[in-house]
């Protein structure tokens, strides 16, 4: 039992630390599945939306800190109690996204790992048996330090947590595991490979035969069967490839000008991706910048998933020189964390991304 609850400590002591440092180098990202889950659609606790981004930082900091402290032993019963009430809480979310199809994708690690809600829910269960041995095995777990020293560790990394969120929140995330980070090709994302494997579907035909029903399953094929069709069900059994870059759109009046714009050699996006959660006091800067890159040959562009009425007041508010496009808003939030944020591209590449904090950084 002690080389048992050995390597369920520093196990879940390390994934927790990863886990947890991923997404708090993007808390907004995982504010954003938050959302999702609070959504009425989902959980249907949509009071609980506008408090996603607090709940997120609570959340990372705390799974951080638990497998800090589960590897150095401080704190034993309380850290067992909170692994364990939070990979109940964990799991409970993971079934049901992958029994009701509600989230496709738990955020679990954020965008570095993705995984399908029954591999999330696989992930927990393995957590869930290996937290419950910890649970009854706790007296096995001793501190590796003097309770100074624990607390001596658990107050750095605390200071730690604060200040890395503090950072990515007022920047941007420090490493960028988005298919939009800086050198990225948005066409070249968008593209598959001709030896991409594809989807597989199994079709399940459904045929009246004297009678009787009679199912008969292919994998496309229309079978032959003596007898009258009634329905068929697909179901996709093996996924094929998705390009990283899907639902990249930049439209106005109905057309998409994604493939025109993306030849542009000098080309600077404004992406706001709902204008009514924009921070305002931003746009006086955007202007500036703005009207900066337009003088030195750059075409400026907005993105936003706000309607024509909220990006007309905008423009007329702030005497900004560009137009402003619509663009999925899944898609923008993905793209930058920051609302609005400034994208410099060239051909396609991005060279250049910043928060609203950061823009006399742009190098025009």
């Amino acid at each position: 039992m002690k080389y048992i609850v050995g390597f369920s400590r520093i196990f879940v002591g390390i994934l927790f630390i990863i886990s947890g440092f991923i997404k708090l180098n993007d808390p907004v990202g995982f504010s954003f599945k938050l959302e999702e889950y609070f959504s009425s659609g989902v959980l249907d606790m949509p009071f609980f939306e506008p408090h996603a981004l607090t709940i997120s930082i609570i959340v990372v900091v705390l799974e951080v800190l638990l497998g800090v402290m589960l590897l150095i032993g401080f704190r034993v019963k309380f850290t067992v109690w909170s692994l364990l009430l939070m990979i109940i809480g964990f799991t409970f979310l993971t079934f049901y996204s992958a029994y009701f199809n509600k989230v496709t994708d738990c955020g679990c690690f954020g965008d570095a790992i993705k995984l399908t809600p029954w591999e999330s829910f696989t992930k927990d269960i393995i957590l869930l048996v290996l937290i419950l041995i910890l649970f009854i095995g706790r007296k096995y777990i001793i501190p590796f330090f003097t309770p100074r020293t624990d607390r001596l560790v658990m107050f750095f990394a605390l200071v730690f947590c604060g200040f890395y969120v503090y950072h990515v929140l007022n920047h941007l995330p420090v490493i960028d595991f988005r298919p939009y980070e800086i050198g990225k090709n948005i066409e070249d994302g968008m593209n598959t490979p001709p030896d991409a494997p594809e989807s597989i579907f199994e079709y399940a035909w459904k045929f009246n035969v004297d009678g009787k029903e009679k199912i008969v399953v292919t994998n496309g094929d229309y079978p032959k069967v003596d007898g009258d069709f009634i329905d068929v069900e697909t179901t996709e059994i093996q996924k094929g490839y998705e390009p990283p870059v899907h639902d990249f759109t930049i439209e106005q009046d109905g057309e998409d000008f994604a493939a025109a714009l993306l030849q542009e050699p000098k080309l600077v996006m404004v992406i706001a991706y709902d204008l009514r959660k924009t921070n305002e006091a931003a746009y006086e800067a955007i202007k500036r910048v703005t009207d900066k890159a337009i003088k030195k040959g750059y075409k400026v562009v907005g993105m936003s998933a706000s309607n024509d009425s909220q990006t007309a007041k905008l423009i007329a508010d702030n005497k900004l020189n560009f137009e402003f496009y619509y663009t999925d808003e899944t898609t923008l939030k993905t793209i930058v964390r920051s609302n609005p944020g400034v994208l410099v591209l060239e051909k396609g590449t991005i060279i250049e991304k910043v928060h609203y904090n950061d823009l006399d950084a742009l190098a025009f």
